[in-house]
């Protein structure tokens, strides 16, 4: 049970990633979660990784690398896991296979939750947010009783700026992107199968169980 989840922003990951880790009692490995933790328990590579975040830039591979061999080796993942936002790039791909051949393992699932580039940019531009109290809405999953106003304190509700149909959409585009040729990657290995991730929430999960139970004996 070796499985990278991947799907753009919006898509529903995260859910989906809760619903499978809670089924399967498997650790849901976030490159986020690996970093605080390196980082927590001050190990080297965790040192190395904090001195590049202090300063605002990007994490060598190198060290990434090194973060997720350490964490895959926790008796904790014996079992399988969920990798989440690793790999990103195809050489991090390879890093990966070269890290679970050492360890006796392989992916066994990437599992792609497709999501509509128009329906994503409309789940993602309709957050709203009080100016007065900061309470979130939005106006298809939670929209407010009066359309502007919260229904907290009757604030008035706006939009930010990452927020816009635009920036989501050009944001989308540049995730689109980078996600590709990975989906290739692994559509080449054999292991990537895609999710309709525009169906409700509990469909979704139920075609994601039916996948990764037919792998089980």
């Amino acid at each position: 049970m070796n499985i990278v989840l991947m799907g753009l922003p919006g898509a529903g990951k995260g859910t989906q990633a809760d619903k499978i880790v809670e089924k399967y009692a498997i650790p849901h490995i976030s490159t986020g979660d690996m970093f605080r933790a390196a980082i927590k328990d001050g190990t080297e590579l965790g040192l190395q990784a904090k001195s590049f975040m202090d300063q605002g830039a990007l994490v060598p591979d190198e060290v990434t690398i090194g973060i997720v061999r350490e964490r895959l080796s926790q008796a904790d993942c014996e079992k399988g896991f969920l990798l989440d936002g690793f790999p990103r790039t195809v050489p991090q791909a390879e890093a990966l296979d070269g890290i679970l051949e050492s360890l006796g393992r392989a992916i066994e699932h990437t599992i792609n939750i497709q999501v509509d580039k128009d329906e994503l940019v409309a789940r993602l531009s309709g957050r709203r947010i009080c100016k007065s109290c900061g309470a979130s809405y939005h106006l298809i999953f939670n929209p407010p009783a009066v359309e502007g106003k919260c229904d907290k304190d009757g604030g008035e509700l706006y939009t930010r700026a990452d927020d816009n149909p635009e920036t989501v959409t050009n944001r989308l585009e540049v995730n689109m992107n980078q996600a590709q040729p990975l989906l290739d990657f692994y559509q080449a290995k054999g292991v990537l199968t895609n999710i309709n991730g525009q169906q409700d929430i509990n469909k979704v999960f139920a075609d994601l169980d039916a996948l990764l139970q037919s792998g089980r004996s």
